[in-house]
């Protein structure tokens, strides 16, 4: 077939075969232009991945967790990128929190290895944030809500302390950030649990970390406080291109936000894109019994899956031992 850009000009119309060549070069300049638009798109996604940091925020091959002849999950190869929502959703004494430990480099793993921001874990010092699960403290607490964010500021540091007003500063720039100046030089304990979570969240946020670890930030909240403490963690990894691990049992406050799902169950694990692995057919396979999804006005219900009286659970104790 002939290229219309090898034709002598005409005065008369083009014969049929030369549109249809015509035709066929349009085609595959058209081509042409998408390839080139496709590699243009690659290497924006590759200066991204540079101007990252270049390595994953966090990343683990061939990760097992056990204790003693209890498997957790095994064979984990994660990569985990800047800026990235993982949400980590099983059952209780699934690992989920054994994960938070081993990333915070409390918990070694059993084999494989695991790195975060490209060093081994507990070396990365302020460049990870951690929210605790909620637990309400009692009323007559006395430290304030400035007092438990500056914690995360300065508790840590030996030696001289930051300029006072530095730290009253960017104290009151952290709660600003989540909501919660106007309660500032209130007792932790005379608020209520949602307040109490954008504290914490606040707190972990204090020394502007790459990498956020939440262990149940939701725990014990109402749907309107759920929502609210996610966002504020969305907002934030949005914002400063954030890793979040966020560990959680309530699937859907963290849906708009998720990237991705790290579904631990049974032993095993699945993780990808909310809508491939929040499936009957993968959590069945997971637990290995019949496990509906229902999908009811944007909702999440999962049926059929083992309580947590069927799956052994153990309180983490303050040294981070003992199966979650």
């Amino acid at each position: 077939m002939q290229r219309t850009d090898r034709l002598t000009p005409q005065p008369l119309p083009l014969p049929l075969e030369t549109e249809q060549g015509g035709q066929a070069g349009r085609t595959e300049q058209a081509g042409r232009t998408e390839q080139a638009g496709q590699r243009e798109q690659a290497g924006q996604r590759e200066q991204r991945g540079r101007q990252d940091g270049g390595p994953p925020a966090v990343s683990l091959r061939g990760a097992a967790l056990a204790y003693g002849d209890r498997l957790l999950w095994r064979d984990l190869d994660l990569d985990l990128r800047p800026g990235e929502f993982l949400a980590v959703l099983g059952p209780n004494g699934s690992g989920k929190t054994s994960l938070l430990r081993v990333l915070l480099g409390r918990q070694p793993l059993t084999t494989g290895s695991v790195a975060v921001l490209g060093r081994p874990p507990g070396r990365a010092g302020g460049l990870i944030g951690y929210v605790p699960q909620h637990k309400a403290l009692p009323a007559h607490t006395l430290l304030r809500a400035r007092d438990l964010v500056r914690l995360g500021l300065d508790g840590h540091r030996w030696g001289l302390p930051l300029a006072r007003r530095a730290v009253r500063r960017r104290v009151d720039e952290l709660l600003e950030s989540v909501g919660a100046l106007p309660y500032a030089d209130v007792p932790v304990g005379r608020l209520s649990g949602g307040e109490q979570q954008r504290v914490r969240v606040a707190q972990a946020l204090a020394t502007d970390p790459r990498v956020l670890l939440c262990d149940e930030p939701l725990l014990s909240l109402d749907p309107r406080h759920q929502r609210t403490v996610t966002e504020l963690v969305d907002r934030r990894r949005r914002a400063a291109g954030t890793a979040v691990v966020f560990v959680t049992h309530e699937i859907n406050p963290v849906l708009g936000a998720a990237d991705r799902v790290l579904y631990l169950a049974g032993g095993g694990f699945r993780v990808g894109p909310p809508e491939e692995v929040l499936t009957s057919a993968v959590l069945s396979r997971l637990y290995g019994t019949q496990v509906d999804v229902v999908r009811v006005r944007g909702r999440i219900v999962v049926v059929g899956a083992p309580d947590a009286a069927a799956v052994p659970h153990h309180t983490a104790r303050p040294d981070g031992a003992g199966p979650p």
